[in-house]
């Protein structure tokens, strides 16, 4: 079996979110996480954004989810500066 390459194992990690990966695909992204600390990285925080999201559609449903100009504008250069230093 193929090592994966980091960006082959990021877009595992996302494709995984969307569909069933199938038995090599996961052997081959178990293997580099077992072996990459960055994909590792990568793969908790796409699962707290994505835990993050399903919170603000629960505050949106119930009403709370209304950001100032401002604090988006926060969250938009966390996010910009924080993709800087990945991969």
């Amino acid at each position: 079996m193929k090592m994966l390459t980091c960006k082959d194992a990021s877009h595992l990690i996302s494709e995984r979110q969307e569909r069933p990966l199938g038995l090599r695909e996961r052997l081959g992204l178990r293997l580099h996480l077992w072996l990459c600390d960055g994909c590792r990285n990568f793969e908790r925080q796409l699962a707290l954004m994505r835990q993050a999201l399903r919170n603000l559609g629960r505050a949106a449903d119930a009403g709370g989810a209304d950001l100032t100009p401002e604090a988006r504008e926060r969250i938009r250069k966390t996010l910009a500066e924080r993709g800087k230093h990945e991969h």
